[in-house]
């Protein structure tokens, strides 16, 4: 079956901590608002968010044949995510990822070694037939290897896809910009947040960051600053757009859902600009519940363009 985007790189099981308590409550005992699992991941959550707003997407990831992998397949099949090319396997460790959330909504992460995914690697026929494949945790497992993204990359572009690449913070095993440069003018689209766009070019301004994507030769360069917006730096126009003021509770999976609202844009045949405003009004929705895709989810598909509208408005 042909696909309207395919997501490449994690899916994670998140067990979400909710204000916790700064002091122990009694000897060694905190007290938390909440404690919840949920699944997530950049590949899975671009995926649910995109099927949920009516786009055939393929999932592309490694999970275990452990209670963490079960999991997110049952969960894939209630959202009706097309998980053909889901590998699951004896030898991967389904990552489980521990998020602490603040009274503010904003978050800090504990990740294992089981995020490198063991010896899984997605092979370039998971593209075929993709309008937009989406390399959604480019620089960590399996997109940490440079053979691997340079592969798939070319395989994307030989399929007439439109490239996009949402970037993570290398953690078990080191990958360089450089290292898959010569694939960086095949990238349409890339969308660091601004640690990520630091750690990889070395800039101290946002601007500096944006301008060093675009002369390696990535074609669109957004940079997501969280409740700052976001920085725009494309082919033909360079602009800032803020956040949308909204009541957050957590932060979890917001980037993600920027760049499902952009990549929704893309398909829809939306300008650059357009494109910035449906994700930035996806991520405001996403921030105002607990977990990745909860606040898209709540949202009825019918009612979801109008809601949409009406946060941009």
């Amino acid at each position: 079956m042909n696909a309207d985007v395919v997501c490449i790189g994690q899916a994670v099981l998140d067990c979400i901590i909710r204000g916790q308590e700064e002091r122990p409550y009694k000897k060694n005992v905190y007290r938390a608002k909440s404690i919840g699992l949920s699944t997530g991941g950049d590949a899975l959550n671009e995926a649910v968010l995109l099927t949920h707003m009516g786009h055939k997407v393929r999932l592309v990831c490694g999970v275990g044949e452990d209670m963490a992998g079960n999991l997110i397949l049952d969960e894939m099949n209630r959202e009706k995510v097309d998980i053909q090319y889901v590998t699951k396997s004896s030898e991967i460790v389904t990552p489980v990822a521990a998020l602490m959330v603040k009274e503010s909504g904003t978050r800090s992460s504990v990740n294992s070694e089981a995020t490198m995914l063991g010896n899984y690697l997605p092979e370039p026929e998971v593209v075929k037939g993709a309008k937009i494949v989406s390399l959604a945790s480019l620089f960590r497992a399996p997109l940490d290897r440079k053979e691997t993204v340079i592969s798939l990359v070319k395989a994307a572009k030989e399929e007439g896809a439109i490239v996009c690449a949402d970037t993570k913070m290398p953690s078990f095993r080191p990958i360089a910009l450089s290292d898959i440069r010569e694939i960086l003018p095949y990238i349409d689209y890339i969308f660091p947040n601004e640690i990520e766009a630091a750690w990889y070019t070395g800039q101290k301004e946002e601007s500096e960051m944006a301008k060093y994507f675009r002369d390696a030769g990535v074609r669109n360069v957004i940079i997501k600053m969280g409740e700052k917006g976001c920085l725009v730096y494309g082919q033909k126009e360079h602009f800032s757009m803020p956040a949308y003021t909204v009541p957050a509770v957590d932060s979890t999976g917001a980037g993600d859902n920027f760049v499902a609202g952009f990549l929704s844009g893309l398909l829809q045949g939306d300008s650059l600009r357009e494109c910035c405003e449906k994700g930035t009004a996806c991520a405001a929705i996403s921030v105002q519940a607990v977990g990745a895709t909860a606040g898209i989810k709540s949202i009825p598909a019918k009612d979801l363009e109008k809601i949409i509208q009406k946060i941009k408005k």
